[in-house]
């Protein structure tokens, strides 16, 4: 675990750095600006509200905050929040009676939110520095969980869940946006480096992702695929350069973004 993490903290400190994504590591495809996991994820209203360089920034592959239903005086945990998108835009939805909590393992990334918020200039957004897997907040704190992108890079994604549930309150609730497998996926690609840290090797299929929130305690589970990809051989090698053979891997239709929601019991 600890080996991934430090993978995952390197890379998206870099991108952070250069204000790019993380789906590769040389010339990537999100260099280009054709990203097949992070571009056009914010439309309407809510891309509106979203400052361009704040928006340069985003590394997710959905929108959560939009399907989370929030509400003013709510109070939310974004965990991942990285340079702070999805924070601030929940931050807007709770209003200043509500309270957002952002937690970040990666000191560069907690530095741009931080920034970005005085920028953005809301008071009711904190950052945490901690893992996912050890959420540094009291049990029963928050009213919803929001996720974009994040879940699949933790190698430990068991104690994720046990601990989105520990710091819900009863009958809160998750809304997450995150890369599920629609097939069975190539062995070369599980154990890739390169696809852990680009939010591919990680990823759960959907039945696994759904099993593993109901094992958690959670019920009302829903896994919607929103974005099927379509990975070509070119972007496949961009992406992940330490991959031998990756051009000739069947990436087409084999994993998607996908809207997660979930709910704690009241009792």
């Amino acid at each position: 675990m600890k080996d991934i993490r430090e993978t995952v903290r390197k890379k998206y400190a870099e991108a952070v750095r250069k204000n790019r994504s993380c789906c590769g590591s040389g010339s990537s495809c999100c260099a280009s600006g054709s990203d097949p996991i992070t571009e056009g994820i914010y439309q309407g209203t809510s891309k509106d509200r979203i400052p361009d360089a704040v928006l340069g920034q985003s590394l997710g592959c959905g929108s959560p905050v939009e399907m989370a239903g929030l509400k003013p005086g709510e109070a939310v945990l974004d965990l991942g929040s990285g340079a702070g998108l999805d924070a601030f835009l929940a931050g807007g939805e709770v209003g200043p009676s509500g309270k957002v909590f952002g937690l970040d393992m990666t000191d560069e990334m907690i530095l741009a939110a931080e920034s970005n918020r005085v920028h953005w200039g809301l008071d009711n957004v904190e950052f945490l520095k901690g893992f996912i897997e050890e959420i540094p907040l009291p049990e029963g704190s928050v009213d919803a969980v929001v996720s974009n992108c994040v879940i699949n890079l933790s190698p430990d994604k068991d104690a994720v869940f046990r601990e989105i549930f520990r710091v819900l309150k009863p009958g809160g609730r998750i809304s997450v946006s995150d890369v599920v497998f629609l097939r069975p996926v190539p062995e070369e690609i599980r154990s890739s480096i390169d696809a852990w840290a680009g939010c591919i090797a990680g990823a759960l299929g959907m039945e696994e992702f759904a099993g593993k929130l109901k094992a958690a305690g959670f019920e009302n589970v829903r896994v919607e695929p929103t974005r099927v990809y379509e990975f070509t051989p070119e972007q496949l090698q961009d992406m992940f350069p330490d991959m031998q053979g990756v051009a000739d891997i069947d990436a087409k239709d084999v994993a998607a973004g996908a809207w997660i929601s979930a709910v704690k019991p009241l009792s």
